[in-house]
């Protein structure tokens, strides 16, 4: 459907139809109304443009976040005033510390629903209830928990909330921002009155599309049964983060104490299996995890954390898999005892 969804001849309309049936099945995931739901690019851009919306103009003002966001809130939020507030050592964020950290400058509150690297749930149903109270934006990246648990935007007490197509098995390069209704936002791309003038640009029919799909098919939250059978089989001298705190059902940050993360991925990855660990420098050298070490992980700790993603198409078959291998490689991957 190439027609253009601003046009009003039979193509354009059609096209038309297609957003507004995917705007209709994104918003039901969140349970919010479909008017309240801008497509945009990505989970980038629909955090960036919360916070940039949020505080145009206010250069000055104060934002309280946490220190385990994704680089596109901390990114953003350190162009501001920001408070980072630390996580405890189970990687969850105190919703008494966000809440602690509020001033009377204090414009913006924005907390990740749940983790991405740990998957730890945060508890931004509280801390969006006092932001409510005092009147302040509180914005949610929802990215990593959509289509894993169930999400109400009325529940959250959320003003905006971020999402984004390829975490639910959609292609990549689009998402959502919504915003809900009465929020005064400026527009951070201008120009047509696309998306109730709040992202100018002529829509992506195919990627809405299949953002819309995937949204219908993610309507029923995951199970953890997989990923605990996982982790039950994972043995001594590990340490799952996060264990003891509510946790996204897909997601297993596992600390193999003494071995080379590194090497442990690298090893997975040379037998079709992908992890991932830590983040890419632009030197090449891979860094200790700052989610971890904001936790409490020391380094050598951090560089043996290994992230293991489990989704909706996994299977039992394919968790026996992967600890078989585990065990045949570990021994391969530990380090040598410091002198």
């Amino acid at each position: 459907m190439f027609g253009n969804a601003s046009s009003i001849h039979k193509e354009g309309q059609t096209a038309r139809q297609v957003i507004e049936n995917a705007r209709d099945a994104v918003a039901r995931l969140v349970g919010a109304a479909p008017r309240d739901i801008v497509f945009t690019s990505g989970g980038t851009e629909s955090n960036n443009a919360a916070i940039f919306g949020a505080l145009s103009g206010g250069e000055r003002s104060h934002i309280v976040t946490t220190a385990i966001e994704h680089p596109s809130v901390l990114e953003a939020a350190r162009r501001f005033d920001a408070t980072f507030v630390p996580p405890n050592r189970d990687g969850m964020v105190p919703a008494a510390d966000v809440i602690g950290a509020i001033r009377p400058e204090t414009r913006l509150v924005t907390v990740m629903l749940a983790n991405n690297e740990t998957g730890v749930i945060q508890p931004v149903e509280a801390i969006g209830e006092a932001a409510r109270a005092r009147g302040i934006h509180f914005h949610v990246d929802a990215v990593q928990a959509a289509g894993k648990i169930a999400i109400d935007v009325e529940a959250l007490h959320c003003d905006t909330l971020s999402l984004s197509a390829h975490k639910m098995h959609a292609p990549k390069g689009i998402g959502a921002l919504y915003v809900r209704r009465g929020v005064s936002m400026l527009s951070h791309l201008v120009g047509g009155a696309q998306e109730r003038r709040r992202r100018a640009g002529t829509e992506n029919v195919p990627l809405a599309a299949a953002f819309g799909e995937a949204a219908r098919l993610a309507m029923t939250p995951m199970p953890p049964t997989l990923r605990d059978l996982f982790e039950s089989r994972l043995g001594n001298d590990v340490t799952v983060n996060g264990a003891n705190v509510p946790r996204l059902p897909n997601t297993s940050n596992v600390t193999f104490h003494g071995a080379d993360g590194e090497g442990i991925v690298i090893a997975l990855d040379l037998s079709g299996v992908a992890v991932s660990t830590g983040s890419a420098c632009s030197s090449g050298r891979v860094e200790p995890s700052p989610v971890l070490l904001a936790m409490g992980l020391s380094a050598d700790d951090a560089k043996s954390t290994v992230r293991f993603s489990l989704s909706r198409f996994t299977t039992e078959e394919e968790v026996d898999q992967v600890t078989h291998l585990l065990k045949q490689l570990l021994p391969r991957c530990r380090r040598p005892p410091k002198s």
